[in-house]
């Protein structure tokens, strides 16, 4: 029996199609890796070399500044070539990028600038690896087992997310940051490894006569978005989340890590918990899906996300055991609404989109997407240095709520389930 084929009764999707489950694991290990690193350099940053709100900002900025520069490229470029050994080749990258922290720990060279570099040239793999990732999983398993597969790689990124950030925090308690960062030089490499085990081949539109302008393919792609009225609305919402998102995010981890002077494995019991939601949600997204029309679910799912991030700025307020317990229910309950949402919104787009249009509609969705977090961080790091951090997480909060009710009123509450073919042949 070849990776791609079934058998008469459905079994689960991990056992049925071993393609899948290569890619899963490879993404499993690199999710892992990447959430210790979600700790340990902003630690290394704001703890080892006394990094400001802003500098930590500036690094988280730094991830997600390839997604501007580099998605549209990357997804036309992936649509023309096989997508398995370039995933394999960024993990690989990744892995020898994040060698240079420990290398220049040790030798005493460690600097701010240099890791922003190091973010940079990961961010700029991680682009890469995501819309590959995106844009291989359709041909890799069926359309009816979309969902099924983007809510077990959800549940692998919970996981990950909440070992990746507690192992993080202790081991830079105990060890040190560097030495959680060289960790993460060994699951990338595993990481690469599990995904060059798969066999399947992949599904390759044919090539055309002309090979087409990048160019052109670009706008195709951003077409295609802007075509679906339920796929613009659903970009341009998802747009407004990150950036308000991401303009809290690194001044609430300088909150705990610097104006509470928490340890830093507390710092990661704190952000685990965001690893535990992210495993609710995950479990629970396939089920609601089930019970609740689309439209209805998605909205719930971003009301909530602005709800639960209205506590964060609540508990600035408070003691710091009281504190931190209120902040840990927060980080809970605001990832279990980010990836009820996430899983809905990310099978929706692969269900209507063409095999052919893949790369190009994930690379413009992510670009579109993902360009809300520099700028959002920008602007948060800008925040929380002129007003303060309270201030920037009640703005954040504020800016969320916004974009829950803009949602609410759009065309989105209307639609019902998840189509089972494409929206073009």
């Amino acid at each position: 029996m070849s990776e791609g084929t079934t058998v008469g009764k459905r079994s689960d999707l991990m056992w049925r199609v071993p393609a899948f489950r290569r890619l899963w694991v490879g993404q499993t290990l690199s999710m892992f890796g990447t959430n210790m690193i979600a700790v340990a350099v902003p630690l290394i940053a704001a703890v080892s070399l006394g990094a400001s709100v802003f500098a930590m900002s500036l690094i988280t900025a730094t991830e997600f500044v390839p997604y501007l520069v580099i998605s549209l490229f990357v997804g036309v470029w992936l649509d023309r070539r096989p997508k398995r050994q370039i995933i394999v080749l960024t993990d690989l990258v990744r892995a020898g990028a994040l060698l240079v922290v420990p290398v220049a720990w040790w030798s005493g060279a460690l600097s701010v600038p240099l890791l922003i570099a190091v973010v940079f040239v990961v961010g700029s793999c991680s682009v890469v690896a995501d819309i590959g990732n995106a844009a291989i999983l359709p041909s890799l398993v069926e359309n009816a087992d979309l969902m099924e597969g983007n809510s077990k790689l959800e549940v692998s990124q919970s996981v990950s997310n909440l070992a990746g950030l507690t192992v993080g925090g202790v081991v830079v308690q105990a060890l040190t940051g560097p030495i959680a960062v060289l960790v993460n030089v060994f699951t990338y490499a595993a990481a690469a490894l599990s995904t060059a085990l798969i066999r399947k081949r992949e599904t390759r539109p044919e090539p055309a006569e002309e090979p087409e302008s990048v160019w052109r393919s670009m706008a195709e792609g951003i077409r295609f978005i802007f075509g679906y009225q339920t796929i613009r609305t659903l970009v341009i919402v998802t747009f407004v989340i990150n950036f308000f998102v991401f303009a809290t995010d690194p001044v609430f981890l300088y909150f705990i890590a610097a104006d509470l002077k928490l340890a830093p494995w507390l710092v990661g019991v704190i952000m685990a918990a965001s690893g535990a939601g992210w495993l609710l949600g995950a479990l629970v997204a396939p089920r609601l899906s089930k019970r609740i029309p689309f439209g209805p679910l998605v909205i719930a799912a971003v009301t909530g996300i602005a709800l639960s991030s209205m506590i964060a700025p609540v508990a600035t307020l408070l003691p710091v055991v009281p504190a931190v317990a209120l902040l840990i229910t927060a980080q809970a309950s605001h990832s279990v609404t980010v990836i009820v949402a996430n899983v809905n919104i990310r099978s929706y787009r692969s269900a209507v989109t063409p095999d052919d249009m893949q790369g190009r509609m994930n690379a413009s969705a992510r670009m579109l997407v993902m360009a809300g977090s520099p700028f959002g961080a920008f602007a948060g790091g800008a925040l929380g240095s002129w007003l303060g951090t309270s201030a920037a997480l009640v703005i954040g909060s504020a800016g969320l709520l916004v974009a829950a009710v803009v949602l609410g009123c759009s065309s989105v509450r209307q639609v019902k389930p998840i189509p089972d073919a494409a929206l073009v042949a």
